[in-house]
């Protein structure tokens, strides 16, 4: 998903990273002062003292709440299907599937059922990556070409430094989901990553900015350390140890699960099965796929310091830096309001009650939105998996248990709150989306004088072909085809297509007049958020 949708999508990092830093809440009720042995541990330091107790029991009946949480949620918001597991002290506690698999058919969602993780699979990774740093070798401070060296940015001196951690952090430099368009026009992972070097930079390691492929490429750095592929690496470092016998980073292995959910997109007030997201290019940030009860036993080991049982699967020195914050990834609305704190790869926040919370959020515009939140001081773990686009169903079943948890009730209507936020992340894309064309548009020049090939280093060429039935678009090493529609003079419309293009979307293409009488150049309004919309003629 990319910048380009109305609602910066470093709001919904922030969403997921901190789901009770990101809302400023009030309480509407607060938990009883006469209650026996408050689950508050005063003897640590006092930043891990919390300002609500959690009485004995509270935390069961919190859990007896979650079936009428589901089914609330599955009927306000008509969403096909959904899951939900909660971990307590190690152990699986809850584990349950909602509603169906896809719309339309009878097969039910259950604990096993496998769904697209999208960005959860960041947090997922970096256990993988903890992984190999406590086996040795390999640090969060390592520069990412020591082991990628093809690996370039636009600044030779960023390049030499940029480490694991920092791509892992959002503090490379690199915009928001920079390389997301790349994976759009169907370029593979490397040809992605080989072309972020065209891209302007941010300030390196002071601006945080939400970038899939730059954090892909962190992981590519530690799979070849490794001398393997990042999928493998993921299973032999995490899934196999925790005995994730449904996880993969491979798409392949999520379409071939008999028991997958399909994603859904919302269209005319209607859930439909109408895309497939392959995210594989982007695996290590938004590729993983797993059940709820595979998700149990990670959260397992997260909350247990890296052990799961009596074993160690990650070293606890080496997962800690990336379960803390090192980066700003919200900064404060208000002198009132929590900010928005990132790890390396997992969301870091404070809840109301004084509690930290460790959380991440994914959706896919195609069809997927997951939620998984952490309070390490109380063991303790829920995440939520379903086969929707985004809506805020998700998030509000977290926020809504872990109100439960603490305060003994739900302080507020959390799914309007959150559903608030997920209307741009679904909304079409373009400046004259929902417009009428003009009704007596200026006519534009002879067709013949637009064909031909414009150059851009970052997208590749785009080729603007003339038939009988006007222009057409060709771009992308797949030669990806969109009818042209004029709009007036210089203007033409299409409908661009892919996981940063919800339907109803509209770019336009502007064209600039060269001396020899045919267009020099051309602007794509769909990819000028880059900073390099604009292709020259060849």
């Amino acid at each position: 998903m990319s910048p380009r949708f109305s609602l910066p999508r470093r709001q919904m990092a922030a969403l997921g990273a901190t789901l009770g830093a990101g809302i400023a809440a009030t309480l509407a009720t607060k938990a009883s002062a006469a209650v026996p042995a408050p689950l508050i541990d005063a003897s640590g330091p006092p930043s891990e003292t919390a300002g609500v107790p959690v009485p004995p029991g509270q935390i069961d009946h919190a859990i007896a709440q979650l079936d009428g949480l589901a089914d609330g949620l599955l009927g306000k918001t008509g969403i096909p299907g959904l899951a939900i597991a909660v971990v307590r002290d190690g152990k699986t506690v809850y584990a349950k599937g909602f509603g169906v698999r896809k719309a339309g058919e009878a097969a039910l969602v259950d604990q096993h059922t496998v769904f697209q993780l999208a960005s959860l699979s960041k947090s997922v990774g970096a256990t993988v990556v903890a992984r190999q740093i406590g086996l040795g070798g390999l640090a969060w401070d390592t520069p990412v070409i020591k082991h990628l060296p093809w690996f370039a940015l636009s600044d030779e001196w960023v390049t030499r430094h940029v480490t694991i951690g920092d791509l892992y952090a959002h503090r490379s430099g690199l915009a928001e989901h920079a390389g997301d368009d790349l994976e759009d026009l169907g370029y593979d992972r490397r040809a992605v990553l080989e072309r972020l070097r065209w891209l302007p930079l941010g300030a390196f390691r002071d601006d945080y900015a939400y970038t899939n492929f730059g954090l892909t490429a962190a992981a590519e750095a530690t799979a070849a350390a490794a001398g393997t592929d990042w999928a493998t690496l993921s299973d032999a470092a995490i899934y196999r140890p925790l005995g994730m016998s449904s996880t993969s980073s491979r798409f392949h292995d999520f379409i071939s699960m008999p028991n997958h959910a399909a994603g859904h997109v919302r269209l005319g007030g209607q859930w439909e099965a109408k895309y497939q997201r392959q995210p594989d290019a982007q695996s290590p940030a938004g590729g993983v796929s797993s059940s709820v009860n595979d998700m149990a036993k990670w959260m397992a080991m997260v909350l247990q310091g890296g052990q799961y049982g009596a074993e160690t699967i990650v070293a606890e020195e080496a997962l800690l830096p990336a379960l803390t914050a090192q980066v700003i990834s919200n900064p404060s609305a208000s002198a009132a309001a929590r900010p928005g704190l990132y790890g390396f790869g997992f969301g870091v926040g404070t809840q109301p009650s004084g509690r930290v919370t460790i959380s991440h959020s994914g959706a896919f515009a195609m069809g997927a939105g997951t939620n998984y939140m952490l309070i390490p001081s109380l063991g303790l773990g829920i995440v939520v998996l379903s086969n929707a686009f985004p809506v805020g169903a998700v998030e509000a079943i977290s926020a809504s248990f872990t109100d439960l948890v603490q305060f003994g009730t739900v302080t507020r209507d959390w799914f309007t709150a959150y559903g608030q936020l997920m209307i741009g992340l679904t909304a079409p894309f373009g400046s004259l989306t929902g417009k009428a064309p003009p009704s007596s548009p200026s006519p534009p020049a002879d067709l013949q004088t637009y064909a031909g090939t414009y150059n851009n280093d970052y997208y590749g060429p785009a080729v603007i072909l003339l038939s009988n039935k006007g222009l057409t678009l060709k771009i992308g090493p797949e030669g990806s085809q969109y009818p042209l529609r004029h709009w007036d003079g210089p203007v033409f419309v299409y409908a661009p297509t892919g996981e940063n293009a919800t339907d109803d979307s509209v770019s336009k293409v502007t064209f600039t007049a060269g001396n020899s009488g045919r267009a020099s150049a051309l602007e794509i309004e769909f990819y000028a958020a880059s900073g390099k919309g604009e292709f020259v003629r060849g």
